[in-house]
């Protein structure tokens, strides 16, 4: 994919570029939100941007896509497009984006690296910057002709249909689109984008794990978010989004699905993390899947566990199923429960297994560490991140 020179050139400078990402991020959000403020108020997560988390996630991707071109110039990190080109899609990014985006990037570089800059390296990480691009294009173009949208616009407006408490800080909303046509077919793990309007006028999307992949309505569950900044979008829907309400809401999409084997499938959660696998249980419940499952969770108690009643319900329709639940202040009978953290030792873990991990992120990568220790591959370790994807940028 890249020239031998240009190779040369981005494996030599890549050690500067790495080592002042997150300043040249922090650059390059100033200069594109000054330029067109818009973009944050109705695109652009501010409670991310606030706390710094996706500042790290783009540098996080721009040093992991680099070095992956120059270990191999003539492939691409597939993983890697796939992830960010799904959440693209989610949010309605086009190809017209793209310029916008190079021009701001590049003026951050030039400002942070100044001299280092020159004509040479320039366009070395220019070609970086446009093979990520239209690699990142080709896929989102596919995903969205997959959608229905060619042009990239996915909404549609939904009723919500009804609204109830999982537990005491989440709520279920189960949606359903008013213009009479069905809804998207979506993988067992895919989520789909909400957009909310805000008292400030700010139109803000995040994305939500759909509960069921299956039916006329959607459904999905949202945890209020505390802290600082809080959560804008989760905390409006729990305060003031009812039923009869209408909100706009994405295609599907998702990397992080199902797969169709028959081999042995792990589910390991934490928290609000349940919701992709409570989706994943219910594909193989509704298929009559005779695959080994095993299903994971953690949590502080019962009474934070969101959709226990639901976990349980597909637990006991699949034939060939165990559930091994943690809760860090159990406050049920004693065995049924196990105390402390989760500890994958304690649990049989099948040869060729293909495990599926969501959580805060300390949680999965303790656990994909416990998964390596047992033996199973990085590749058949799947994660999901709520948020900015940290993985990559903490690695």
């Amino acid at each position: 994919m890249l020239s031998e020179r240009t190779s040369a050139t981005v494996r030599a400078t890549l050690p500067a570029v790495a080592a002042n990402l997150d300043e040249i991020s922090s650059v390059f959000y100033t200069r594109l939100f000054t330029a067109h403020p818009d973009l944050l108020r109705n695109l652009f997560n501010r409670g991310n941007q606030a706390n710094g988390t996706q500042r790290q996630a783009l540098a996080g991707s721009i040093a992991a896509f680099a070095s992956a071109l120059v270990a191999q110039p003539a492939t691409t990190p597939d993983a890697l497009l796939s992830r960010i080109a799904h959440k693209h899609a989610s949010l309605g990014i086009t190809r017209d984006q793209y310029p916008l985006v190079h021009n701001h990037l590049f003026a951050a570089i030039a400002e942070v690296l100044g001299d280092a800059v020159t004509e040479e390296v320039a366009a070395a990480w220019t070609e970086v910057y446009w093979a990520m691009a239209e690699a990142l294009i080709a896929v989102e173009s596919r995903l969205y002709a997959e959608a229905g949208a060619p042009d990239g616009d996915s909404w549609r407006e939904y009723r919500v249909v009804d609204r109830y408490a999982e537990t005491d800080d989440v709520v279920t909303f189960v949606a359903q689109p008013t213009d009479g046509r069905p809804v998207p077919v979506a993988q067992p793990g895919q989520y789909v984008s909400v957009q909310v309007h805000l008292a400030d006028g700010a139109r803000q999307i995040r994305q939500y794990s759909l509960t069921t992949a299956q039916g006329e309505t959607v459904r999905f569950a949202v945890k209020r978010a505390l802290g600082e900044p809080a959560g804008e979008v989760s905390n409006h829907l729990h305060d003031h989004v009812v039923t009869g309400d209408l909100l706009r809401i994405s295609a599907p999409f998702g990397d992080v699905v199902l797969d169709e084997g028959d081999n042995p499938v792990l589910l390991v959660s934490a928290g609000i993390g349940c919701t992709p696998m409570i989706s994943m249980l219910g594909h193989l419940a509704a298929t009559d899947s005779p695959r080994q499952v095993i299903a994971v969770h953690a949590d502080r108690s019962e009474r934070t566990h969101p959709l226990r009643a639901d976990f349980d319900q597909l637990i006991a329709k699949l034939p060939n199923a165990s559930a091994h639940v943690w809760y860090e202040e159990p406050t049920g009978p004693w065995p049924a429960e196990r105390t402390g953290l989760v500890d994958l030792g304690t649990v049989a873990v099948p040869d060729g297994v293909t495990a599926y991990l969501c959580g805060p992120l300390p949680f999965m990568r303790a656990v994909h560490a416990q998964l390596r220790d047992l033996g199973v591959p990085t590749a058949d370790i799947h994660y999901e991140v709520f948020g900015s994807d940290l993985w990559l940028a903490r690695r």
